[in-house]
């Protein structure tokens, strides 16, 4: 059954006087190869943009959609990225931490708080609080998740003209057979992870 999030989180927040809240969610976090995407989006609680809910959920076409609608009436909203060259050199925690930072430090208004799903985010100057399956239950985490796979997918779609042959603008960056199959033949790219056990070893299947 498909859950629809909803503004109770921010409701209490806002209840106790932090009336911009920015909601946090990342995208690419398992993929093999490309950067980690972040998004952050204010939401105000009138938005009434009925589809929202955790990007999984929505297939390409509706996602695309909803972010035109979330894009339009968000009280502001922004993407921060981490690079295949900073997860190897960080870790894809830290990286995705970067990112998420990034994406705060964007925004074109300071929330007063943020909602961050399944993480505390560290060295923030505002408060955090942490969701555990944010994007499924808090509308404001939802809304940056979707926003955040559009973009990435749309740069994957990019990354396979400039890397063509990997089949990045199918499967994304994920560790599909296709992208094993690429990787046997082809040998790794700019944008892989290298630090990332399948890059490691050998791809012999």
């Amino acid at each position: 059954m498909v859950v629809y999030p909803s503004f109770k989180h921010e409701r209490n927040l806002i209840s106790q006087g932090l009336t911009l809240l920015a909601g946090v969610d990342e995208a690419g976090c398992g993929c093999w190869a490309g950067p980690v995407y972040a998004a952050a989006v204010i939401l105000p609680l009138d938005s009434r943009i009925g589809m929202i809910r955790d990007s999984k959920t929505l297939n390409e076409k509706q996602r695309v959609l909803i972010v035109e609608k979330i894009k339009l009436k968000a009280t502001a909203w922004s993407i921060g990225i981490a690079s295949a060259q900073e997860i190897d050199e960080l870790n894809i925690r830290q990286a995705t931490f970067l990112a998420m930072r990034r994406a705060l430090e964007s925004l074109t208004m300071q929330p007063h708080a943020v909602l961050c799903d399944g993480f505390m985010i560290p060295k923030l100057a505002i408060p955090c609080r942490r969701i555990v399956k944010g994007d499924k239950y808090v509308k404001s985490i939802a809304a940056a998740s979707i926003v955040a796979k559009t973009a990435r997918d749309e740069e994957l779609k990019r990354l396979e003209t400039v890397y063509p042959g990997y089949g990045f603008a199918t499967h994304k960056g994920y560790g599909t057979k296709q992208h094993r199959f690429a990787l046997k033949q082809l040998g790794p790219c700019a944008i892989h992870r290298m630090s990332y056990r399948p890059l490691k070893q050998p791809v012999t299947s």
